[in-house]
């Protein structure tokens, strides 16, 4: 399983807003794309879906830009991956509806992978902007 390059660089984007959470004024898709070296058609492309998920709110005009819509310890890797991406589904029959599945009749493992998948999506919802904007703490290499 990999992040798509969008939803990747949408993780990049929220953590650097993340970072200037708390100073005055808002941030422009401009001054992202800078500081991460997100391409800038890239970062005002994920800028629009961020707002239309609700995790920025933006405003047009002067003294425009975005903010976070809330708090960066309320919003999840989870939250910014479904942002970009759609609901998390490893596979197509954990998602709700009909699935053009050869074996689906004759499966036993599609009972468990509900329980897979609420794993990897419990994984990312528990890790927190707040946490990905912070810089790791420093460790001692150990060497074997």
């Amino acid at each position: 399983m990999r992040l798509s390059s969008l939803a990747d660089y949408a993780v990049v984007l929220m953590a650097a807003a993340a970072r200037h959470c708390g100073g005055a004024g808002r941030l422009n898709a401009t001054l992202l794309a800078e500081e991460t070296g997100v391409p800038l058609p890239t970062a005002q492309k994920l800028v629009s879906r961020l707002a239309a998920a609700g995790l920025i709110e933006s405003a047009r005009g002067t003294g425009g830009g975005f903010r976070l819509s809330r708090p960066p310890a309320a919003i999840s890797l989870a939250d910014i991956v479904e942002a970009v991406e759609g609901p998390i589904a490893l596979t197509t029959c954990v998602e709700t509806g009909h699935h053009d599945c050869a074996i689906e009749g004759n499966c036993r493992v599609k009972p468990h992978l509900n329980v897979v998948n609420n794993a990897v999506r419990g994984a990312l919802a528990g890790v927190t902007l707040a946490t990905l904007a912070t810089a790791p703490a420093a460790r001692e290499e150990v060497i074997a």
